[in-house]
């Protein structure tokens, strides 16, 4: 029997989120089964929980489940990388562990992508509703406004982990550590245009989040610093055509 290649690769960075992994796992299965051909790409980037366990449990009764995994933690842009090389599929999607992303807007993104064309090298989830804590959001306010004065990247959420992207052109973007929060204004970097989808976010329903404001934030002005220096570095790519030779005269 012939293995039908997947459409999209649905890509899952996590680092300890036992009891998170199932069920979202089940909500992948049931947002994309029957629409397009994909493929799961769990990243386990060095947990030390039962997340390990897990993912292998699964795996015994899902072919379209792949697993890499990190001997030590290298932080979610590497366990992200990781899990786009890996992929087999044109399309990769990528969606935080924890649950707080609904995979059951994948389908309306992808859609967005084709509909967008060529061009279009990103979709890019926003999300309304947020569940995190009061402060959590004003700090995500205030990080978007300032990223986006200084970027120009047209979209207001760049935190949100559903992104929907052609692999080959995410390949090509430059790489380092914080690479998912500055995705929209690489791609827009290289030529592409962005489209948006409006998802929903959920509260964590297990565990507690990796990240913190004060670890991240002078991190943050640094990465910014040196993306606007890219963007402005960044030379036109010259339209070059070859000049057909002189006809022979008689």
């Amino acid at each position: 029997m012939l293995e039908i290649a997947p459409a999209l690769s649905v890509v899952v960075p996590v680092r300890n989120e036992a009891g998170n992994i199932a069920p979202l796992v089940g909500e992948i299965e049931a947002a994309l089964t029957g629409r397009l051909p994909f493929e799961i790409v769990y990243v386990d980037d060095g947990s030390t929980d039962a997340s390990g366990e897990e993912l292998a449990q699964l795996r015994r009764t899902r072919p379209h489940l792949r697993v890499v995994r990190h001997a030590v933690s290298c932080g979610q842009s590497a366990a992200v990388r990781s899990g786009v090389r890996a992929a087999r599929a044109p399309v990769v999607a990528t969606l935080d562990g924890d649950g707080q992303n609904d995979p059951a807007f994948l389908p309306a993104m992808y859609d967005a992508l084709q509909a967008a064309g060529s061009g279009c090298g990103l979709v890019q989830g926003q999300r309304v509703g947020r569940k995190d804590t009061g402060f959590k959001r004003v700090q995500s306010r205030i990080a978007n406004s300032v990223r986006g004065a200084i970027l120009r990247d047209g979209t207001r959420d760049t935190g949100c982990g559903l992104k929907l992207f052609r692999r080959e052109a995410w390949l090509a973007l430059p790489y380092f550590d914080a690479l998912h929060r500055f995705t929209p204004a690489l791609m827009k970097r290289e030529g592409f245009t962005i489209a948006h989808v409006d998802v929903k976010d959920r509260p964590r329903q297990a565990g507690v989040s990796k990240y913190g404001f004060f670890d991240r934030l002078w991190v943050g002005v640094v990465d910014l610093a040196g993306v606007r220096w890219m963007i402005n570095r960044r030379k036109r790519v010259p339209q070059a055509s070859e000049i057909a030779p002189p006809v022979a005269e008689d």
